[in-house]
């Protein structure tokens, strides 16, 4: 048996590094030097193309960190298979900052796209793994709102896969999961 606060505590820590380093490539060349304002908006206006992928992934890794907040369990000891599914869980989270990198600099490229999508939805997937196993998990509207928005990461995710193979805006596909949040939230509260 492992305490899960030991756990929560790694969770953390991943997510903090993860996040930080995704920005790490929304950057000026090195080579860049200007010598107006004008030059340098300019310059910065084209950096959107990795800005967008950095925000987007932010959002994604954030909603995950915020959902194993509001995650309710009672077991204060979770087991090795948990442990085990946990770890893979984190070497996905790990991962997001490289294929945000690919993305951001490749996003007319269906194989940037799949690398992304298909690493977003295996944490979807991973995620409801780890929702089955944990113990004493509490059944109300967190649970219910964390399990829409892995199943809107997931669709979001296939759907960019698919538009992938005809338009460079695929990445855009992902945008439903901006609004996840408030759709939950007006859910709880209108039922």
């Amino acid at each position: 048996m492992y305490r899960r606060a030991g756990l929560d505590a790694l969770n953390d820590a991943i997510f903090g590094v993860a996040m930080t380093l995704l920005v790490l490539d929304v950057r000026l060349p090195d080579d860049f030097h200007t010598h107006d304002a004008n030059e340098l908006l300019r310059a910065l206006a084209g950096l959107w193309d990795k800005f967008w992928p950095y925000v987007l992934s932010f959002v994604v890794l954030g909603l995950r960190w915020l959902s194993h907040l509001q995650f309710r369990s009672h077991g204060e000891f979770v087991g090795r298979e948990y442990v085990n599914w946990w770890l893979l869980y984190l070497l996905l989270i790990t991962c997001v900052p490289f294929t945000t990198i690919i993305i951001g600099r490749f996003s007319e490229l269906a194989p940037a796209i799949w690398l992304y999508a298909g690493n977003v939805i295996l944490i979807a997937l991973v995620a409801f793994r780890l929702m089955a196993l944990t113990p004493g998990l509490e059944r109300d509207h967190h649970l219910r709102a964390r399990q829409v928005s892995l199943i809107v990461l997931i669709a979001s995710s296939l759907l960019a896969i698919a538009l992938s193979f005809v338009t460079s805006l695929a990445p855009w596909a992902m945008f439903p999961n901006f609004a996840t949040p408030a759709f939950t939230r007006w859910k709880y509260h209108s039922s």
